[in-house]
């Protein structure tokens, strides 16, 4: 089944990205033949990961989380989904 999944990398930024094998994918940034990004910032951590039935659906929330703030990155890790609509509300103000 495909993932949209959330990494801690050393430097304790967040990545996002999906596949449709979640343990093979974990084990390539792991390795260092992942994405380029997460290559340079080893060992990575998995923190948050959610299912889905196709790929195309995994692809567009992974699209939709790069777009969002640290802050409610960190939100939506720990599943405190109430702050999500607030911390949505903060990020449009500054734009």
């Amino acid at each position: 089944m495909p993932f949209t999944y959330m990494l801690r990398c050393a430097d304790d930024s967040l990545y996002v990205g999906s596949t449709r094998n979640l343990e093979k994918r974990l084990f390539e940034h792991q390795s260092g033949l992942g994405a380029t990004y997460t290559r340079s910032r080893r060992p990575v951590e998995l923190v948050w990961c959610e299912e889905y039935d196709n790929i195309g659906a995994a692809f567009t929330r992974e699209k939709q989380i790069q777009n969002w703030s640290r802050a409610k990155r960190l939100a939506l890790i720990a599943q405190r989904y109430g702050d999500l609509p607030e911390l949505a509300l903060r990020s449009n103000k500054r734009l």
